[in-house]
């Protein structure tokens, strides 16, 4: 994306927002001191995210690049359900909101959070009962609902998505229950963006009384500036209706990894999805697995509001990012330090810490790896170094069930800014650690996602990194005194010093499968 996509965007109706306006701190020195006085860099982070079709809670370890979810819980009250006929907040929707705030704020005093954050979005900021409904949540709950504007959402949003993926290039298009947002993302920044009442909350009231829906969202995007309209983009979609939409896609086309982030589609797919969840009723939509009934009347409209998207902005590939709003609240608290850091390799130190028999060993392993296993390019040496720090971790588990160990370590924990491919490679060079050959991974639907040089090259690692712990027993310090020397024809270790001691018929078995999964001999040598 070049400079001038990050500068500028336009729409015709919708709301253009400055660039002051989007490299504003939403909450600065607002961030609240909830259960202690603690620093919000590193204690626990809450938000309570006001949406015009969610309230949700959720808490974030915090001192982390890549922080674990302490808890995650939302209920859908549908507050901008009415906001296109009434221009109020639905009073059905008010109520149950207002008792899932007074819930949550319990809650994070129970989690010892340091610092919670109310946000309110579309619904609550364009209602006209909007300011009556935040001042009764700060009197009879005690929580400020932070208003944001659209400039905030975009924002936030796309923040979100840098959260999860430092490098993203491309579109945010954060979907929310009243409004769409479109932001540039690139360079580790974020440019100007758009807001649009688009939500789906709204095109049903648009399809209610009458109007072409389609012809709606046309008329917005064909609005926006040709610097957001610039065909061959990447698109990051945030929201929740997104997110059933990708779980549906999933279904659709039987994708093996039911990962979401990162999940991504060709744009002549996402249209499919869009055209075949426009035709769908909530009842079918809802009878698939993973979509609530609450959940599945909007995603008629958000399925033909992906489709105009595909159509009018072309995008190179679609992404889904399982980060938004939320994520770039806690990415905004964040100390420089944290946000520095690698999302990848900072959570899998995470796990290392807090799962390996001796945290730290991970750094040491990775290097020695490399000294075999010499890296094809960055991105390689960056997947080894993750391997290295998640090596150990499964080790408390039963070695009948370590492989599947492997494949929920690399899928459910808190990883980030890593894509499918990747994620895979990941699991099989793990799995490959605790056991060699072909079958091992024979029953894992998810192979079938990467080529035979790929997975040839996940053994590899993973028996590099069993040799290399097979050595050390998982010991720091012990792999600076072996050195692993490869040519075109072997692979060679030296143990010195008081290494040589470590010499055995269990080092000589794990380097030949090593030198075996190479194509190469094998040689064990003291000095």
């Amino acid at each position: 994306m070049t400079s001038e996509m990050l500068r500028r965007s336009g729409l015709g109706d919708a709301r253009v927002l400055s660039a002051a306006d989007m490299q504003r701190d939403f909450f600065g020195a607002r961030a609240r001191s909830f259960a202690k006085p603690a620093a919000v860099g590193t204690g626990r982070i809450g938000v309570i995210d006001a949406g015009s079709n969610s309230v949700r809670l959720v808490v974030f370890e915090g001192g982390q690049r890549s922080p674990a979810v302490i808890h995650n819980e939302k209920v859908m009250c549908a507050l901008g359900a009415q906001l296109n006929d009434t221009g109020r907040l639905d009073p059905e929707g008010a109520v149950r909101a207002l008792a899932a705030i007074r819930r949550f704020a319990a809650l994070a005093e129970h989690l010892d959070v340091a610092a919670l954050q109310g946000v309110a979005t579309a619904a609550i900021r364009e209602a006209e009962d909007g300011p009556e409904f935040r001042e009764r949540v700060e009197r009879e709950v005690g929580i400020k609902l932070m208003v944001a504007s659209g400039g905030d959402e975009a924002r936030l949003a796309a923040q979100g998505v840098l959260f999860g993926n430092p490098g993203a290039e491309g579109l945010v298009v954060d979907l929310g229950g009243a409004s769409m947002e479109i932001c540039p993302v690139g360079g580790g920044g974020v440019g100007q963006g758009v807001t649009m009442p688009l939500g789906p909350l709204r095109l049903a009231a648009i399809a209610a009384r009458g109007r072409d829906v389609a012809a709606e969202i046309g008329r917005h995007l064909d609005a926006l500036d040709p610097a957001l309209r610039a065909k061959g983009q990447c698109m990051y979609l945030v929201g929740g209706s997104w997110r059933a939409l990708a779980r549906l896609e999933m279904d659709r086309s039987d994708y093996p990894l039911k990962v979401l982030h990162e999940y991504t589609i060709t744009p002549e797919a996402a249209s499919d999805l869009g055209a075949w969840a426009a035709a769908a009723s909530p009842e079918a939509l809802a009878a698939f697995a993973g979509v609530s009934q609450s959940r599945a009347p909007v995603l008629p409209h958000a399925g033909e509001l992906l489709r105009g998207l595909i159509d009018k902005l072309a995008p190179s590939d679609v992404r889904v990012s399982a980060f938004g709003l939320r994520e770039g609240v806690c990415f905004e608290n964040m100390p420089p330090v944290l946000r520095r850091q690698d999302p990848l390799i900072a959570g899998c130190i995470d796990q290392e810490q807090r799962r390996a028999r001796a945290p730290g060993f991970g750094a040491e392993l990775g290097s020695w790896v490399l000294r075999a296993l010499p890296a094809a390019d960055a991105d390689e040496e960056r997947l080894i170094r993750a391997a290295a720090h998640l090596a150990d971790v499964n080790w408390r588990t039963h070695p009948d069930y370590r492989v599947q160990g492997c494949w929920e370590t690399v899928t459910r924990v808190s990883i980030s800014d890593i894509g499918h491919r990747a994620r895979i490679i990941l699991g099989a060079a793990l799995s490959y650690r605790h056991k060699r050959g072909r079958k091992t991974l024979a029953d894992v639907d998810a192979m079938r996602l990467i080529s035979e040089d790929e997975r040839a090259r996940a053994e590899q690692i993973g028996l590099t990194l069993r040799l290399g712990i097979q050595i050390a027993a998982a010991t720091p310090g012990v792999l600076e005194d072996v050195d692993v020397m490869r040519d075109a024809d072997a692979i060679t270790l030296c143990l010195r010093g008081a290494a040589a001691e470590l010499q055995g018929e269990e080092i000589e078995r794990r380097l030949s499968q090593v030198a075996k999964a190479l194509g190469v001999q094998s040689q064990v040598t003291t000095d």
